[in-house]
């Protein structure tokens, strides 16, 4: 009898072949994983900074930071959410109710290639190599590290937003392990199917 914790992976009738069991705990622990920072970012919509120190410009009018803010965390939480397509039917055919390609295969390269281009722009995003003094390299360039109040805002800005650093590996490897169980033994051009009844 095997213990059903976490939940029960979809069934295997739902792809063309078998996904990998790390690959559907990771595409749906993905969205779970981004939830904090999506969190800890909405404060900052109405100007409580959350024990940051002032920064040098300050916050943009409310009626400006509301809907970026909230924008920004659905944004993030949808894309996420999308990545779950890599381990699904839904990633291998698209839906009927999406007009013009509803119910047309998916070619690997249409899911690989953004998800892949995505992920190296979110590795790049959200990477900092720390270079000491409080200073960060970033893609932006060197930046000073952000300063808090006290100890526990800054523990909790940590625990919160240091998983986006992993957002990015996370999608290039689901977008990996699609490309490989959409082309492993497939004939250019053929689908896995036409293959089985060819046998």
């Amino acid at each position: 009898m095997t213990l059903k914790i976490l939940h029960r992976p979809p069934s295997v009738s739902d792809t063309e072949r078998p996904v990998p069991r790390w690959a559907t705990r990771l595409a749906y622990a993905l969205p779970l994983l981004l939830l904090p920072a999506c969190l800890w970012r909405l404060p900052f919509a109405v100007h409580f900074t959350m024990g940051q120190e002032a920064q040098e410009g300050g916050l943009p009018a409310v009626w400006v930071s509301i809907p970026y803010v909230l924008g920004l965390s659905v944004l993030t939480e949808s894309v996420a959410i999308l990545t779950i397509g890599l381990v699904r039917g839904w990633g291998e055919v698209a839906p009927a109710w999406i007009p013009v390609i509803g119910g047309r295969r998916v070619r690997p390269m249409a899911a690989v290639v953004p998800a892949a281009l995505g992920g190296l722009i979110l590795t790049f995003l959200f990477t900092a190599v720390p270079l000491g003094g409080g200073r960060h390299l970033t893609l932006y360039g060197v930046i000073d590290s952000v300063g808090y109040s006290n100890g526990a805002w800054n523990a909790l800005a940590t625990v919160c937003v240091t998983p986006l650093a992993a957002w990015g590996p996370i999608t290039i490897a689901l977008a990996i392990a699609y490309y490989r169980r959409r082309t492993r033994g497939v004939d250019a051009g053929e689908s896995p199917q036409v293959r089985g009844r060819r046998r």
